[in-house]
């Protein structure tokens, strides 16, 4: 595959519910080594696309593209085992089992043959325990319940369990929306960390304050429709707000605050 090859494409893709379009013609590329940010409000068609790009849904018009290469995913196990992991919100962990059967739940290791097979606890905790420490998360016991970790580091397990079983493209799906400031850097360090092994990311989100430090371009959606691919050298944060829905109508309340205060410093003085 040539360098400027994207690893996952679309091109014109679009997907429709009945009546309702949830996609139309949108086109995107990833490369390897990249941030991508998936940016728009809620019902602007993030979720639709990414599970296009994950096998859940078959485009109805226009074509994905992995390593140059036209794909079809026929399941979510597929795009899988094609390279393309997806984060999702839940994070499909058991709270109550340990970090490490969560790291390795449906690709255990295995040692011993025969009737005498059994899950190799020893070499699975040093590697849960050792992934972890690249991302900066010192699990003092990997036997530990995963729930007893903070929503930062329980999306940090999410992100290492797939880099190791070599994912090529990471599809994170709004990974920093129910965490606090400290706990989403912890995150948004981990996707800086991602690009630096070459991985082709989508970081989908609604917070731009979020995507824009670790983005290197923007694909915004608005209503199914694609506005276009931004470098981060050619548009601002405050361009990238106000093309996402929301952000005309955040100027409005902007200037109905700014009215409000008016009026109340007024009526202060005449009292």
């Amino acid at each position: 595959m040539s360098p400027k090859t994207p690893m996952i494409e679309i091109e014109n893709v679009s997907k429709f519910f009945g009546s309702v379009i949830a996609l139309s013609k949108v086109s995107m590329a990833v490369h390897a080594g990249e941030v991508m940010c998936l940016l728009g409000d809620n019902g602007s068609g993030k979720s639709t696309l990414i599970k296009t790009l994950s096998g859940v849904h078959q485009p109805d018009e226009g074509t994905v593209k992995f390593e140059g290469r036209d794909v079809l995913f026929d399941s979510p196990r597929d795009a899988l085992d094609m390279g393309i992991a997806t984060v999702f919100q839940d994070l499909a962990m058991v709270p109550l089992m340990s970090i490490t059967r969560n790291f390795f739940m449906g690709r255990e290791p295995i040692k011993g043959s025969g009737p005498l097979q059994r899950f190799d606890m020893t070499m699975a905790n040093a590697t849960a325990k050792s992934e972890m420490k690249k991302i900066g998360i010192d699990v003092r016991d990997p036997s530990q319940a995963v729930g007893t970790l903070s929503g930062g580091e329980r999306q940090c397990v999410a992100i290492a369990r797939a880099v190791y079983f070599g994912a090529k493209v990471l599809i994170l799906d709004e990974p920093t929306s129910a965490l606090g400031v400290s706990q989403a850097s912890m995150v948004l360090k981990y996707i800086a960390q991602a690009r630096a092994r070459n991985l082709a990311v989508i970081f989908i989100t609604h917070n731009v304050h979020h995507a824009f430090p670790v983005g290197d371009r923007f694909t915004i959606l608005n209503r199914g429709q694609s506005y276009g691919t931004f470098s981060k050298n050619d548009v601002s944060r405050e361009d990238v707000l106000g093309m996402m829905a929301g952000g005309k109508e955040l100027q409005e309340l902007e200037k109905e605050l700014e009215e409000f205060s008016r009026t109340d410093a007024v009526n202060a003085v005449n009292a």
